[in-house]
């Protein structure tokens, strides 16, 4: 049996049961169970991949290759950890009232359900299905953002709903315009939705179509990526929501969307031949970049400080993606997979010291590693990995982007080494008192989960030293496809 049937089963069956028992105090452990079985059998798909090489599933609708195939497993590998520390993380938000047993039912089936549309997204072979995915995990992510219902959560949720739905709109329309331009070429039954299919007869597709398409597409998904000026709804999406689903937003969802925009740009560039996907795409990276950095001065929140964090990253990958070419494109795969790896475990780390101090306000939280070495520790590394310090993965990617643009882009070298010298300062001075100084936390009545912190520090740090060959093979064949 195919393995994809497990790996987008196992959490869709997740979502129902846990729908029915979410509110149990078992409900926990159930959500980690299916969150591994997931894992599990992306990994043995993976294996399948690399053994065998890309394969069709399901009449074509779907496909897995060298792209894909371990975004899958990272977006199964984090949805497993941040399972793991949410169990404790959700046990005191249920001890101080925060999570009702209703609240409890509606986050963990929602959660295995936007694991599920994150993977769907991932391996349709179907722009229509991936539009649908992408629309299904908004909605999704609406709800969890929500769940507290508070005031500021429910407008935060509302200004996602709206920002993300006009976004996505947008890329529904752009869906539209390349079936319109395919069907001339593949007919009304060729598959003209199929990305498979659409790659093949990419050059004959009609440019003008095809140039208006992108915008829209590229602005829609663009919207779920975050970056600037459409990026408004993640720093209160992540502020207001629980912390795992800040976890899994800039470690998953935001993945997802620029994966989204990349196999759009693929069909772009073989249309155009103009270069026009490319330069947009770095325009709106080095805004994004600058922006965000200066957005991150100004913040007292501590999780609304990573968001923009993650937005100043996307910008960054988006940014190399745009330069195009083998270096740049293997640049941007490795930062996206470090990144994911970091930020996440930065808001594992970052929701254990909320939940102690009581307060998401820096200024309020001091001397982590006096009450919990662990949890402080695992702040700082993340903090200095996630700035780019050597030798974690962060700096090894961003070395590459820098030296790519400084040969090929030298406008943009000077606004990256500034913009990435002020996060550095700006970070670094908010974490460091949170971390060492005079302390004003508390013990946690429960245990926190610290094992998939320091695994995804541990994972990103390798990846700054030595990339096994498997994962170098597959960065280089998804470079090579995605710069042609």
């Amino acid at each position: 049996m195919q393995p994809l049937l497990f790996v987008l089963g196992i959490p869709l069956l997740g979502g129902f049961v846990l729908a029915l028992v979410g509110h149990r105090d078992g409900a926990r452990d159930v959500n980690v169970a299916f969150s591994a079985g997931t894992f599990i059998a992306a990994c043995v798909l993976t294996a399948e991949i690399i053994t065998g090489g890309p394969q069709f599933v399901w009449e074509r609708e779907f496909f897995i290759d060298a792209l894909n195939v371990f975004l899958v497993t990272l977006t199964a590998f984090v949805g497993l950890t941040t399972a793991i520390f949410s169990r404790p993380y959700m046990r005191i938000e249920r001890d101080r009232g925060k999570m009702t047993p209703p609240r409890l039912r509606l986050y963990h089936s929602m959660y295995q359900l936007f694991s599920f549309t994150m993977l769907l997204a991932l391996m349709t072979n179907n722009l229509g299905i991936l539009w649908v995915a992408m629309e299904a995990a908004t909605l999704t992510t609406v709800l969890l953002v929500s769940v507290y219902r508070t005031a500021a959560s429910l407008e935060a949720a509302w200004k996602y709903f709206i920002l993300c739905g006009v976004g996505i709109a947008q890329a529904l329309f752009g869906t539209v315009l390349i079936y319109m331009a395919a069907e001339k070429v593949l007919g009304a039954e060729g598959g003209a939705l199929l990305w498979s299919n659409l790659n093949a007869v990419k050059a004959q597709l009609d440019p003008d179509i095809v140039t208006l398409a992108f915008a829209f597409l590229f602005i829609g998904y663009g919207t779920k990526v975050g970056l600037v000026p459409l990026h408004n709804w993640l720093p209160d999406a992540h502020a207001e929501g629980p912390t795992p689903v800040s976890a899994v937003l800039s470690g998953l969802l935001l993945n997802v969307a620029l994966y989204a925009v990349l196999r759009c740009k693929v069909l772009a560039d073989g249309a155009l031949h103009s270069g026009l996907p490319g330069r947009l795409m770095m325009g709106f990276g080095i805004v994004s970049v600058v922006a965000a950095v200066f957005f991150l001065i100004r913040q007292r929140d501590a999780k609304r400080m990573f968001a923009y964090s993650s937005i100043e990253h996307m910008g960054l990958m988006t940014f190399a993606f745009g330069m195009g070419g083998p270096i740049a494109t293997y640049a941007g795969l490795l930062h996206m997979t470090v990144h994911s790896l970091v930020k996440s475990a930065i808001f594992f780390a970052v929701g254990h010291a909320t939940q102690k101090a009581g307060t998401q306000i820096m200024d309020e939280i001091r001397g982590l590693i006096r009450v919990s070495p662990t949890v402080g520790w695992g702040l700082m590394l993340g903090s200095l990995a996630i700035l780019g310090s050597p030798p974690f993965g962060v700096f090894a990617s961003e070395f590459l982007i820098i030296t790519t643009a400084m040969r090929e882009q030298p406008w943009a070298t000077p606004l990256l080494l500034i913009a990435l010298g002020v996060a550095f300062a700006a970070v670094f001075a908010r974490v460091q008192p949170m971390v060492f100084g005079d302390t004003s936390v508390q013990a946690l009545p429960h245990p926190p989960a610290l094992i998939p912190v320091f695994v995804h520090l541990g994972l990103g740090l390798m990846l700054g030293l030595y990339i096994p060959p498997y994962l170098d093979a597959w960065f280089r064949q998804a470079a090579q496809m995605l710069s042609g």
